[in-house]
C-alpha cells in the first residue's frame, strides 16, 4: 500500500479529487487531498497566499501522513510541490506533477507561462481590481478545463472554482538537490487546452525519458478519467523509491 497526498491546481480545491480517492482505495492505496492556502474550504486570504504558505500546507500534511508521500501535483500545484520537497525531502516517496510546471531553480510559474509559444488560457483570465487574485470566465472554464469530462462532472466543477492568488504564481522557486534528486514523474496529458503538451514537453525535455508517462486526457483528469490516472499514480508508486529511479513511459488511454 502507498500513501497518496493529492494538491490541487489553480482555482481549484481539494474536491477536484473526489474520484481519484475512491479509484486509489479500490486499488489498496490511500489518499488525502488538500485545500491550499486561500482555496476550497481554507479560510486564509488570498492576501495572505504564498509559495512559502502552500509549501508550509503541505509540508504540514506530510508530517501527518503515516508513511513517506506519493506527493501529486496539478497544473499550478506543481510550484506547489516542488516548493514543499525543499521543506520535508524525507517525507517524500516521489514526486508526481499531473499536466503540471515543473520548474527550475530560479523560475516561476508565471514567467514560464508568459514566455509558452502558446498561452490558451489567457483570453478566459479576469483579474481582479485589487491585484490580487484572477478568476476564469465561467463561460470559457468549460472548453479549457472540462472539455473531455462527463456533463455532471462540468456542472460539480464550476461553481466551485476560486479565485486564483497572483503573488504565489509570480515567485521563483529556490530548488536545491533536497527536491531535485527524489524520484519524480511527469503525467502528460496529450489533449490538454489549459497548459499545451508542447510546453508540458518542453518542461520535461531533459528528463529521462522513462520519467514522462503520457495520458490520452485534457487538463482535469482527476474528473474525466479517472480510473486511468489512478493506474498510472498507483505504477508511480509500485517503482522502487530509490533516487534517480524512474519508470518506463507507455501510453495510457481512458
Amino acid at each position: 500500500m502507498a500513501f497518496f497526498l493529492l494538491v490541487h491546481g489553480s482555482c481549484h480545491g481539494a474536491w477536484c479529487w473526489r474520484d481519484v480517492i475512491p479509484a486509489l482505495a479500490v486499488r489498496g492505496h490511500e489518499a488525502r487531498a488538500i485545500d491550499l492556502p486561500a482555496h476550497g474550504d481554507d479560510p486564509k486570504p488570498p492576501a495572505e497566499a504564498s509559495l512559502e504558505a502552500y509549501a508550509a500546507a503541505i509540508a504540514a500534511a506530510l508530517a501527518e501522513a503515516p508513511e513517506p508521500a506519493v506527493l501529486v501535483g496539478h497544473s499550478a500545484g506543481g510550484i506547489a510541490i516542488s516548493a514543499a520537497a525543499e521543506r520535508a525531502p524525507e517525507r517524500i516517496r516521489r514526486l508526481v506533477y499531473l499536466c503540471a510546471y515543473a520548474l527550475e531553480d530560479g523560475e516561476s510559474l508565471a514567467e514560464v507561462r508568459r514566455r509558452a509559444r502558446r498561452q490558451p488560457l489567457l483570453p478566459a483570465i479576469r483579474r481582479a481590481a485589487d491585484g490580487l487574485t484572477f478568476t476564469v470566465d465561467p463561460d470559457r472554464a468549460p472548453g479549457i478545463f472540462y472539455h473531455d469530462c462527463p456533463p455532471e462532472a462540468v456542472a460539480y466543477a464550476l461553481p466551485r472554482l476560486c479565485p486564483e492568488p497572483i503573488a504565489p504564481q509570480e515567485t521563483p522557486l529556490d530548488l536545491t538537490d533536497r527536491s531535485r534528486t527524489l524520484p519524480r514523474t511527469y503525467i502528460l496529458c496529450t489533449h490538454d487546452r489549459t497548459i499545451p503538451p508542447e510546453a508540458q514537453r518542453e518542461m520535461t525535455a531533459d528528463w529521462p525519458p522513462d520519467s514522462v508517462v503520457t495520458l490520452a486526457s485534457g487538463h482535469s483528469p482527476f474528473l474525466a478519467c479517472p480510473d486511468a490516472l489512478a493506474d498510472i499514480l498507483v505504477a508511480a508508486a509500485d517503482t522502487t523509491p530509490a533516487r534517480g529511479e524512474n519508470r518506463t513511459s507507455r501510453e495510457n488511454h481512458p
